[in-house]
């Protein structure tokens, strides 16, 4: 199989494409992007900018979305340590934490002096989600690049829930902790708005309902918080796309604040229980791993080595975890 020799992307990825020296066509795109150094110091100074006129003028400066793992747990410490935020943590806890990383926020939270709530929707809906994700793919073609139809669904689940809170709340930031391979900087510092809300709920929500059988506009946003001014909504914030990402420069660092490795996972994950069997579920339907895409611009921005992210997507997942997560599913 031809795989690209820049980054880890192979002839099954949809659209792609080689040249003569077997380098990728999203390689030979992010060639043509700005210098990226250059980029990552105007995002942060875009944010910066943005934390003197709005910090302080909420109950919290940002809501962050914190699961506990890796990158989440390094970018609230960043938060706190870099800027002196003050931080509340939201959890989303999809039915599938890992127990050692239910240990790691308690910890993480504690050490660093963040409040902290955990989001638990009631499970039987969760499950009927994840179940209809494992059987079709919810979503379009090109969503399923990115990531797994289970994953969609249940980041949908998150990014909504925080825009919603943020907004009760009156807080003037939402802060996620994506890697450099989830999201470009292009997007690291973006004012949301209520015609932008309504197009993503738009599109998400009917899918998820029609799947629950049931309405869910708890989780979203109503007709009348669309109409609240653009001035209301929050600024969402991902600093790892303008900061250097070391995978194992992070490990070392937030292991100092008691955070410890997740035996109970896959390699691609440090925090969710679900994430081999969504893995395994789309590399059977789709015939390419739903974290190469990620993998792949880790790679570019040099946050990992391409050795290091071939053995990722490729490792196995364990076979007891997977059918555990299927039994639960009741499939």
């Amino acid at each position: 199989m031809k795989v690209c020799s820049r980054c880890i992307l192979d002839e099954k990825f949809p659209g792609i494409s080689f040249d003569d020296q077997g380098v990728c066509s999203l390689c030979q795109r992010a060639q043509m992007v700005r210098d990226r150094n250059q980029l990552m110091a105007e995002y942060r100074a875009r944010f910066e900018e943005l934390l003197e006129k709005r910090q302080g003028t909420g109950p919290y400066d940002i809501l962050m979305a914190y699961s506990g793992g890796k990158d989440s747990t390094y970018t609230l410490e960043l938060f706190i340590k870099r800027y002196d935020l003050r931080v509340l943590a939201l959890t989303f806890d999809n039915g599938f934490i890992s127990p050692f990383a239910i240990e790691n926020i308690q910890c993480v939270t504690d050490q660093l002096g963040v409040d902290h709530i955990f989001i638990r929707p009631n499970f039987p809906l969760l499950k009927r989600i994840f179940a209809t994700a494992a059987r079709r793919d919810l979503f379009p073609p090109k969503a399923m690049e990115r990531a797994s139809s289970i994953c969609t669904s249940c980041i949908g689940f998150v990014k909504s829930i925080l825009l919603k809170t943020a907004m009760e709340k009156g807080i003037p930031f939402v802060g996620f902790g994506w890697s450099p391979g989830q999201a470009p900087v292009q997007s690291s510092v973006m004012q949301t708005n209520p015609r932008l809300a309504s197009l993503t709920q738009k599109s998400f929500w009917p899918r998820m309902e029609k799947v629950a059988g049931e309405d869910l506009s708890r989780f979203y946003l109503s007709r009348q918080e669309l109409s609240r001014p653009v001035a209301d909504f929050p600024v969402n914030v991902h600093p790892l796309a303008f900061y250097p990402y070391d995978e194992e420069a992070i490990r070392t660092r937030i292991q100092r604040l008691g955070w410890q490795e997740t035996p109970d996972t896959d390699p691609n994950s440090s925090n969710c229980l679900l994430n081999a069997f969504a893995n395994q579920v789309h590399l059977q339907r789709w015939g390419f791993h739903p974290y190469a895409w990620e993998m792949a611009g880790i790679v570019r921005a040099g946050g990992i080595s391409r050795e290091q992210a071939l053995a990722k997507i490729h490792e196995p997942p364990s076979g007891q975890l997977v059918e555990s997560v299927r039994a639960k599913l009741g499939l």
